[in-house]
C-alpha cells in the first residue's frame, strides 16, 4: 500500500463505490416490494411446477406458461422441490394436498343458516350426552378423591420418617466428628 496521499483518497473513493454499491444491493434485497415480488414469483413458479408434474404436461397451447413456470421453478426452495417429488406419482399425496387446500377453502367461507341450524341441532342433540359425560367425570372425581388423600397423606408420612432418619444421622455424624477432633487435638497436645 503507497503512503501517498493521491493514492490514499484514490482507496478511500474506491472503498466509498464499493460500499455505496454494497448498500444499494443491501437495500434492495430488504425493501418489502422486492421481497414480496420475489416470493410471488417463487409461488408462482412453484404451482406451476406442481400442477405440470402432478396434472401432466399441459397441451402445446400452454408452452408459453410452462416455459415461463418453468423459468421460475429455479428459485424455488430445497423444501418445495422435495414436496413436489414426493407427491409425484402418488395419486393419495394429491388427494390430500387437494382436501386440505379444500378444507382451507372452506374454513375461510362463512356458514350458510343451513349450516348454523344443523350445527344448532346437533349440539341440542349432543348436550344430553355432554351433560351424562360430565356427571361421569364429577363422580370419578369423588371416587378418586379419597385415595389421592390417602396418597398424599403417605408422602407426608414418608418425608417425615425420612427428616427423622436425615437428622439422627447429622446427629451421630457430628458427634464422630467432634470425638475425633477431641482425639486429634490430644494427638497434637500430646505429640
Amino acid at each position: 500500500m503507497s503512503d501517498s496521499p493521491d493514492a490514499i483518497r484514490e482507496d478511500i473513493e474506491k472503498t466509498r463505490r464499493d460500499l455505496g454499491l454494497d448498500v444499494d444491493a443491501l437495500a434492495d434485497k430488504v425493501t418489502p416490494s422486492k421481497i414480496v415480488d420475489r416470493q410471488v414469483g417463487r409461488m408462482k413458479g412453484a404451482v406451476t411446477s406442481v400442477r405440470e408434474r402432478i396434472m401432466g404436461a399441459a397441451d402445446d397451447s400452454g408452452s408459453a406458461l410452462r416455459d415461463t413456470g418453468s423459468s421460475a421453478v429455479a428459485g424455488v426452495s430445497d423444501a418445495g422441490r422435495q414436496a413436489v417429488a414426493k407427491a409425484q406419482g402418488n395419486p393419495l399425496a394429491v388427494g390430500l394436498m387437494a382436501f386440505g387446500a379444500g378444507l382451507l377453502i372452506a374454513s375461510l367461507v362463512p356458514a350458510s343458516e343451513k349450516e348454523k341450524s344443523a350445527a344448532s341441532a346437533v349440539k341440542d342433540q349432543a348436550q344430553p350426552l355432554l351433560d351424562e359425560a360430565a356427571g361421569a367425570a364429577r363422580e370419578m372425581g369423588e371416587h378418586l378423591k379419597e385415595p389421592a388423600q390417602e396418597a398424599v397423606a403417605a408422602v407426608k408420612d414418608t418425608a417425615a420418617e425420612a427428616a427423622s432418619h436425615v437428622k439422627e444421622d447429622a446427629t451421630g455424624a457430628a458427634g464422630n466428628v467432634t470425638d475425633r477432633a477431641r482425639d486429634a487435638g490430644q494427638q497434637v497436645q500430646g505429640g
